[in-house]
């Protein structure tokens, strides 16, 4: 052991700021983006989603873990579907104050136990909310949690931090993408609809949103082709949330354009919004801090409606409220912005064949104003197959 405290851990920002405090979870050494998600609820939903993939969360809340960790609400399941190969996804986990017990009739443990099983390293006892004012005021940034050995001068944990690659340029979609794809089939009855879900990231829900609707989705690997979704005689095509940066996710581009150019209906959230975007001819930019939580504001500019949304993202698309645009499939409008801040959070198609979302309609943990989409995309189906 070194000469450090062994319950000590350390928080380093590649801007120098330091946070010390207790070890959370497993001990030793993590790195990633450091980003604040706003949820109060919904923490393993949070932590199992790979869309946090190299990312070290703050939670907002400053209480986490009263409710412990059970078998049934991870939203991310292994390269072949199994819910067994189920996993945490986030780089490392920032609290202020962990629940000295657990009190659900759920749990079948702690999340102090499921951290340190999965060897995710984490840092408690800190004050959370000075530093989300540090990232809101100077933007998601680089970051480290340090305990046990891995402590060290703060130059060395500096020096370590600032070695790992930026999440700006970084191509991450095939990192967390099912390796040879699964079936997940419709409930209650015969399959009305077949829909190809292009995994980018996806979330254990959003099949299950499909299967709801009787369609049968096939988990498609991020690298499929459109040979491969022809062949399965899908009746549309969903691109899923994912982490990174969506400028480096070409062939999920020229897959979308090849998708449009065949007449298949398209939906796309989170990640497959900005690649929808760029398809259409969109840019996409890294955002300051991101919006991370499950009471975002979203305007739907055709109908005044306003959802409170889930998101995760720190990447968006370029454009303006209601903004219309010409695109090789025809003329497209930006759909949705954000209430807060006014950024992009929905695209589409003005013949109706292609639309997508920047925040999560399949939410698990809530909100659940935005599951009419699911209905939306079904009702495509539905026109297109009659």
């Amino acid at each position: 052991m070194s000469g450090y405290d062994t319950d000590s851990a350390v928080l380093v920002l590649e801007d120098g700021r330091v946070f010390r405090g207790t070890t959370f979870g497993a001990v030793g050494q993590t790195l990633g983006e450091a980003v604040f998600s706003t949820g109060m609820t919904g923490y393993q939903e949070t932590l199992t989603d790979p869309s946090y993939h190299r990312q070290i969360v703050v939670a907002t809340a400053p209480q986490i873990g009263n409710t412990g960790w059970n078998n049934e609400d991870d939203e991310s399941v292994g390269p072949t579907g199994s819910s067994a190969e189920a996993k945490i996804w986030v780089a490392g986990y920032v609290v202020r104050d962990p629940a000295r017990r657990t009190s659900s009739w759920r749990a079948t443990g702690s999340l102090q136990d499921e951290l340190v099983k999965q060897g995710v390293v984490g840092i408690a006892g800190i004050d959370t909310r000075a530093l989300v004012r540090h990232l809101r005021t100077r933007g998601s940034m680089r970051a480290g949690v340090f305990s046990g050995d891995a402590l060290a001068d703060t130059d060395v944990l500096l020096d370590r931090v600032k070695s790992q690659p930026s999440m700006l340029g970084a191509d991450l979609a095939g990192e967390v993408s099912t390796t040879s794809g699964y079936v997940v089939e419709p409930t209650g009855g015969e399959a009305r609809f077949t829909v190809a879900a292009i995994d980018l990231g996806i979330k254990t829900n959003t099949p299950r949103m499909f299967a709801e609707r009787g369609i049968r989705v096939h988990v498609l690997p991020s690298s499929a082709t459109l040979e491969q979704i022809l062949d399965l005689k899908a009746d549309g095509v969903f691109l899923s949330n994912g982490p990174g940066d969506p400028a480096t996710a070409d062939g999920a581009v020229h897959l979308t354009k090849e998708v449009i150019g065949q007449g298949l209906p398209l939906f796309g959230i989170c990640f497959g919004n900005q690649i929808l975007g760029r398809a259409l001819g969109l840019g996409t930019y890294k955002m300051k801090f991101g919006h991370r939580g499950i009471n975002i504001p979203v305007v739907e500019h055709e109908t005044g409606r306003i959802a409170i949304t889930a998101q995760n993202h720190g990447f968006a698309l370029e454009g303006e409220a209601g903004q219309e645009f010409d695109t090789p499939f025809g003329k497209a409008v930006i759909s949705h912005t954000c209430a807060n801040d006014g950024a992009v959070e929905g695209v589409r198609l003005l013949d109706g064949s292609a639309f997508s979302v920047q925040y999560h309609p399949e939410a698990a943990a809530g909100p659940h104003d935005a599951a009419y989409l699911f209905d939306r995309f079904t009702s495509l189906l539905e026109g297109v197959k009659n």
